[in-house]
Formats: structure tokens, C-alpha cells, sequence
């Protein structure tokens, strides 16, 4: 989480961002060219500050100019983030202004609010910690509400504060969790994303998720 990845490689290697970004234009035009309207969305990982995805964004939107170009077509792209650093969700507002969606990563974010490295503290710390009650359950399998939880709330509402139509949603194990699906549904996430084996979890937790909150209207 700390070292030379997500978007700050590509940022120091900006031939990475253009080999990434050529192939899914080029995928999409040639789709188009077939008959079918794909519509990718281009995410750009670990942003911690807005100049961070502006000047991806800028080397994003010259590549597609060129692909589309070159294939006479023009598809339509959406340019968002994953916020997955404490930084990123308290300022999401100045973020949100190169954005058209957020992605919350919340095992990235759990990793990074708490200061644990998932692979090494899951087994040798968080266990012990529930265990023992200093933690009331491992928060990478339920979400953090009041510290993970409010970040995320803040994330959402200093998005839309700037980018109204913003399309925000998560893609963690968190996903998949009831629990934390009501959570992400009562602050006004359009979607959270599962692992495959907790997709009809994730959607029957959306589902009742839903009907709870028909009711309390």
C-alpha cells in the first residue's frame, strides 16, 4: 500500500497508463464497429490527491482521442477512482471534480485507517484482538462503521457536494457482508460489488436492505 503502485506508477511510468488505456478503447471501438454500445469505465487505483487523477485523466483522454481516431468510432468512457486512502475520502469534493465515479476499496482502506497489513495481521493480531474483545469482530469480513463506516459517509458526501450525479459504490469483501450492505445502502452507495460466491448473499442483504428502508419512509 506504501510503496511505488496503483496510479503512482503509472504517473513515474506514464507508458503503463497508455498501454493500459489503448487496448480497452481499442476493444470497445471495434465492439462498436459490430453492433453493440460498450461503455468501459476506465478506474484509476490508490489516488490519495485530485492532481493525481487530473494528470491521469489527461494522459487517459489523449490516448482514447487517438485510438478513436484511428478507428474512425467514438465510444463512450467513463474516467473514476478507487478511494481506498484516508486522504482520498476527506477530500473527495476536490477529487470528485476529475471523476464520473467513485469505487470504494474498503480492504484497502481498512488496511490503511488501521495501519494493519491484512496478510500479516489478519492471523497474527486481529484474531487475538477479537478474541480477546479489543475488537468486536474482524473488520475486514464486517465494515468498520465508526471509523472505516464515516470515512466512507464522508467520501459520499463531499463527492456529490461537488459532482452530484456522482456514481459511487465499493468492491471488497465487505460486499458481501448483510451487515455492512444495509450500512452502504443507508448512506446512498448505488452499488457494492462481490466475489463471486457472495454475489446471491450480497444481493438478498440488498433486497431486505431495500424493504427496511421502504418501511421506515
Amino acid at each position: 500500500m506504501l510503496g511505488l503502485r496503483g496510479c503512482r506508477l503509472g504517473l513515474l511510468y506514464e507508458a503503463i497508463n497508455e498501454m493500459q488505456t489503448t487496448p480497452i478503447i481499442a476493444a470497445a471501438c471495434d465492439l462498436k464497429h459490430e453492433g453493440f454500445d460498450p461503455r468501459p469505465e476506465i478506474m484509476v487505483p490508490l489516488v490519495g490527491h485530485a492532481n493525481e487523477l487530473a494528470v491521469v485523466r489527461d494522459i487517459i483522454e489523449r490516448v482514447a482521442k487517438q485510438v478513436q481516431i484511428e478507428k474512425s468510432t467514438e465510444v463512450d468512457y467513463k474516467i473514476g477512482t478507487m478511494i481506498e486512502l484516508p486522504r482520498a475520502a476527506v477530500t473527495a469534493d476536490e477529487i470528485a471534480q476529475h471523476a464520473e465515479f467513485f469505487s470504494f476499496g474498503t480492504n484497502d482502506l481498512t488496511q490503511t485507517t488501521y495501519g494493519f497489513s491484512r496478510d500479516d495481521a489478519e492471523a497474527k493480531v486481529i484474531m487475538q484482538y477479537v478474541a480477546r474483545g479489543i475488537l468486536p469482530e474482524n473488520p475486514f469480513q464486517v465494515l468498520d462503521r465508526e471509523g472505516v463506516g464515516q470515512l466512507i459517509n464522508i467520501g459520499v458526501e463531499r463527492g456529490r457536494s461537488s459532482h452530484p450525479n456522482l456514481e459511487i459504490g465499493i468492491c471488497g469483501e465487505h460486499g458481501g457482508d448483510p451487515a455492512s450492505v444495509r450500512f452502504f445502502d443507508a448512506i446512498g452507495l448505488d452499488y457494492v460489488s462481490a466475489s463471486p460466491y457472495r454475489v446471491q448473499v450480497a444481493r438478498l442483504a440488498a433486497a431486505q436492505s431495500a424493504l427496511d428502508l421502504e418501511v421506515a419512509d
